[in-house]
């Protein structure tokens, strides 16, 4: 089997999420033959055409169907696994979307999954984290067979730009189930940036204190053009809601800039920012566990700490 690869693109509302171009550089580590995208929707060229200019890329393979207006993974699955007959590997973002939709994908094609790759050995070698981030193992697929995987996107950088790849419309001649349909989707309004995708993260824990005094968070992450974040304590005592939880049991991010406030860091919040470039923690407790990851620590009552901020900044 040549050594090409399929990764399925994730979109929202005709944008081409930046997860993609991340998925793009883990398949280019395998030094293939071909990488193709492949872009499921109910109108996929406005996405195809940003797909296609994604550096290193062959082809992008648009498939238009109606029932592909929304992303189900049980609608979408099916369409997948038959567009992966000839190739060797088939990659998709370890984000909420390639979560649902990958292990799908290799039932149908009855292979196990590769979870969370984050490095590549060889071609059916890789590597990937465990217990929360504290170890990292070296897993084998079965030679012979398509691997089927999801990319930890924190992991790898986006792709380069300047792509022209070749746009060709295709279709998936399959059965679709009836048994899942679209009800809706709810999800928090925000200017701010995309928490997965932005480059500087403010993120808030159970030292805030309340939902009200939250909005210090808020302040400094406006002040900074940055996304807001929290710890799993913070969302547990209902200061924000949970798609903004960083951590094992939320979003894994990797901003340039990551700005810890009142958080102690446990170690589930730890896996979610390791791959952070500079993290700087702000809390009272100088033994907190936060410290010892953070590049900048600055102990102190928050509550004066981050006006003293804000005014800095307004004044650089």
């Amino acid at each position: 089997m040549a050594n090409k690869v399929l990764v399925v693109a994730e979109h929202l509302d005709g944008k081409l999420n930046a997860s993609t171009a991340r998925t793009v550089s883990a398949a280019q580590a395998l030094s293939p033959d071909a990488i193709d995208i492949v872009v499921l929707a109910a109108d996929p060229s406005a996405v195809a055409a940003q797909a296609a200019q994604i550096g290193g890329v062959s082809r992008v393979l648009a498939v238009a169907n109606p029932a592909n207006a929304h992303a189900l993974a049980q609608v979408l699955g099916p369409q997948v696994a038959q567009l992966a007959a000839g190739y060797s590997h088939v990659f998709g973002p370890s984000t909420t979307f390639g979560k649902d939709l990958m292990p799908v994908v290799a039932a149908l094609l009855g292979v196990n999954q590769v979870s969370d790759l984050m490095a590549v050995e060889g071609s059916h070698t890789f590597k990937r984290p465990i217990y929360a981030g504290n170890a990292i193992i070296t897993v084998e697929a079965p030679a012979g067979q398509a691997v089927v995987a999801t990319v930890r996107t924190a992991s790898w950088p986006e792709a380069a730009g300047g792509g022209n790849a070749a746009v060709e419309a295709t279709s998936a001649d399959v059965a679709l189930p009836s048994h899942t349909r679209w009800i809706g989707l709810a999800a928090g309004g925000s200017d701010r940036p995309d928490l997965q995708s932005a480059r500087r993260v403010v993120s808030g824990g159970r030292g805030v204190g309340s939902e009200e005094n939250f909005r210090i968070v808020y302040s400094l992450a406006d002040k900074l053009g940055a996304a807001v974040g929290a710890s799993r304590a913070a969302v547990d005592a209902g200061y924000c809601p949970n798609e903004m939880q960083v951590g094992q049991t939320g979003k894994i991010i990797a901003p340039e800039l990551y700005v810890a406030i009142g958080i102690s860091g446990a170690i589930q919040h730890l896996t979610g920012i390791k791959d952070a470039g500079t993290i700087v923690a702000i809390n009272k407790d100088p033994e907190a566990a936060i410290f010892e990851v953070a590049d900048i620590g600055l102990v102190g009552d928050l509550f004066q700490l981050l006006p003293e901020l804000e005014k800095a900044l307004g004044d650089a």
